[in-house]
């Protein structure tokens, strides 16, 4: 058997309590008590529909810390991708993103409609909704080999804004 899930994710933020702020009000991530007794610097999250026993650690490591280089001058990890329901809900969550002078990018990727953005280190990552398996068609498949700019009102015309994405992808049928 192998592995079928990223179950979380760990990040190094400078300021603790202004990372847990941004993903529990932006993003809507639950803190879960679990770190250790005593311990001080981290903080450990759930994603608002996860099964998980948490989809994120933040660990503390300063004012004092710079950016990340991953990917302008050395390697790493560039981004981490949310998946969510419905495509009312990638709405909700672009215009959250925005008032928090949050979202740095919308994206069609043919099966996959995108949002990108940066906590406040400008650790970049990605909320997605991806059509369902009975829904996709030759012109969804094909726009998979480029980037498009993503029109959500048209998806949301297009698809249903309540329609649940990855259904027999992600989520079983």
């Amino acid at each position: 058997m192998g592995i079928h899930r990223l179950n979380h994710a760990v990040l190094y933020v400078r300021d603790l309590d202004r990372s847990v702020a941004f993903y529990r009000d932006v993003l809507g991530f639950r803190p879960i008590p679990m770190t250790p007794d005593g311990f001080r610097g981290a903080a450990f999250l759930q994603a608002p529909d996860s099964t998980n026993d948490h989809d994120l650690g933040l660990f503390e490591i300063g004012a004092a810390a710079g950016p990340s280089p991953a990917g302008r001058a050395t390697v790493g990890l560039y981004h981490l991708a949310w998946e969510l329901d419905t495509l009312d809900e990638l709405a909700a969550t672009a215009e959250r993103l925005a008032a928090a002078g949050a979202l740095v990018g919308a994206s069609d990727h043919g099966t996959t409609k995108s949002l990108y953005g940066q906590d406040p280190d400008g650790l970049e990552f990605e909320i997605v909704w991806l059509v369902p398996a009975d829904l996709l068609d030759a012109d969804a498949l094909a726009a998979r080999k480029r980037i498009g700019r993503l029109d959500l009102d048209r998806e949301r015309q297009r698809y249903g804004g309540q329609t649940r994405g990855g259904v027999g992808i992600s989520v079983p049928a």
